[in-house]
C-alpha cells in the first residue's frame, strides 16, 4: 500500500504548495518571472497582481493582459495564479469575467484580498464558479488574504471552505487597519514577530489552516536589496510561527525563500530510515536509536520528504523511490 493511504486512511491529505508565491504586477515583471519559473522550475509559484498591478483607470487592460500571458505557452507548469480586486471593488466582477473566464484551465488559483468574512468570500467564489464551471474548472483554488478583523475573526470558517486551499497574512493592511494602535514598526522585523497583536494574528490564521489542512502563507519583507533579511524573515515564520510558505516580491527572494522552508538534508536522510524501517515492520511502532516512532511520527516524517521532492532537493534513492512510487487510491 502506499505510504499516504496507510497513513491518513483515505482522508485527504494536507495541502502542499510550492514554498514562495512570487507577486509581479507590471507586464514586464510578469515576463520576467515566467521567465525565471522555466528556468527553475515549477519550483515557485508566481501570482500575477491586479489589485496593486493595474494602475488607475487601466484595470481593464490589465486584466486582459494578464489573461493573454496565462494563455501564452510562457505557463508552461500551470503554476500562476492572479490576485483579483477586492470583492467589493467595482473592477472585481471584470477581473472574474475577463481572467476566469478565459483562463480557467490555466489558471494555479485566484487571490481573493480584503474580505471582510466568510459571506464575503462565499459571494467571490459563487462568481468564480459561475465562470469557471462552464469552462470546464469545477473547483478552480482560491487563496484568500487575511488582512482585515473580519477575515481574522473568521480565519476558521473561511479555511474550512472547501476551495480554499491557502490562506496569506496581509500585514501591511492588516496593521494600518488598528489606525495607529499598532506601530508601523510592527510591519517588519522584529517588530512582526513581536507584536502581541500581530504574533497573535498570525498564529490564529495560521491554527486555522493547519486545522483544516490548508497551507498558511507568510506575509512579504519589504526590504528588497538585503537577501539575508528576507532568509531571516522566512525562517522565523516556518520555525517559529508554522507558516509553509511564503511571498517574494523580488525574484532575488525567491531562492532564500524556497531554502528556508526545504528541510534539510539531515532531516531528509532520517526520514527515509524512519519511514523504511516502518514500511518493513508493516507500520507498527519501531524502536529506533532509542526512540519510539509509531504512525503520528510517519504521517511527519513523510511530510518531511513531500516537502523536499516540492522544493526540487535532489533525494537519496530510497527516499525518492518512497515518494515517486505511484498511489493505489
Amino acid at each position: 500500500m502506499h505510504p499516504s493511504e496507510v497513513l491518513f486512511q483515505g482522508k485527504r491529505q494536507p495541502l502542499l504548495l510550492p514554498a514562495c508565491d512570487h507577486y509581479a504586477g507590471s507586464e514586464k515583471l510578469m515576463r520576467k518571472s515566467m521567465a525565471l519559473q522555466q528556468e527553475l522550475g515549477p519550483l515557485f509559484d508566481i501570482t500575477f497582481d491586479c489589485e496593486d498591478g493595474a494602475a488607475t483607470g487601466d484595470e481593464a487592460a490589465h486584466a486582459r493582459l494578464v489573461a493573454s500571458l496565462l494563455a501564452s505557452e510562457d505557463n508552461r507548469f500551470k503554476r500562476i495564479g492572479a490576485r483579483l480586486h477586492d470583492v467589493n471593488s467595482p473592477h472585481f466582477e471584470q477581473d472574474v469575467a475577463t481572467i476566469v473566464g478565459a483562463c480557467a484551465n490555466q489558471l494555479a488559483y485566484v487571490v481573493l484580498p480584503k474580505p471582510n468574512g466568510v459571506d464575503e468570500v462565499l459571494r467571490a467564489i459563487e462568481l468564480i464558479n459561475h465562470h469557471a464551471v462552464p469552462n470546464g474548472r469545477a473547483a478552480l483554488p482560491v487563496h484568500v488574504l487575511v488582512e482585515t478583523h473580519g477575515a481574522l475573526h473568521e480565519a476558521y470558517q473561511i479555511a474550512a471552505l472547501p476551495q480554499v486551499e491557502c490562506l496569506s497574512f496581509g500585514i501591511m493592511d492588516f496593521v494600518s487597519a488598528h489606525y495607529g494602535a499598532i506601530p508601523a514598526a510592527a510591519m517588519r522585523t522584529p517588530g512582526q514577530f513581536t507584536h502581541p497583536l500581530v504574533v497573535r494574528a498570525k498564529l490564529e490564521m495560521v491554527a486555522a489552516c493547519h486545522a483544516h489542512g490548508k497551507v498558511p502563507s507568510h506575509n512579504v519583507t519589504t526590504d528588497i536589496k538585503d537577501s539575508a533579511v528576507v532568509a531571516n524573515d522566512a525562517q522565523r515564520a516556518a520555525i517559529e510561527f508554522g507558516f509553509t510558505r511564503m511571498w517574494s516580491i523580488h525574484p532575488d527572494q525567491i531562492k532564500p525563500i524556497i531554502k528556508a522552508f526545504t528541510p534539510r538534508l539531515s532531516e531528509v536522510n532520517e526520514a527515509t530510515n524512519i519511514l523504511l524501517e516502518a514500511m518493513a515492520a508493516d507500520w507498527g511502532p519501531i524502536n529506533q536509536h532509542g526512540r519510539l516512532h509509531d504512525r503520528a511520527s510517519y504521517r511527519y516524517y513523510w511530510t518531511v520528504l513531500q516537502r523536499a521532492k516540492l522544493a526540487g532537493l535532489a533525494l537519496p534513492d530510497a527516499a525518492a523511490a518512497l515518494v515517486n512510487q505511484p498511489e493505489t487510491l
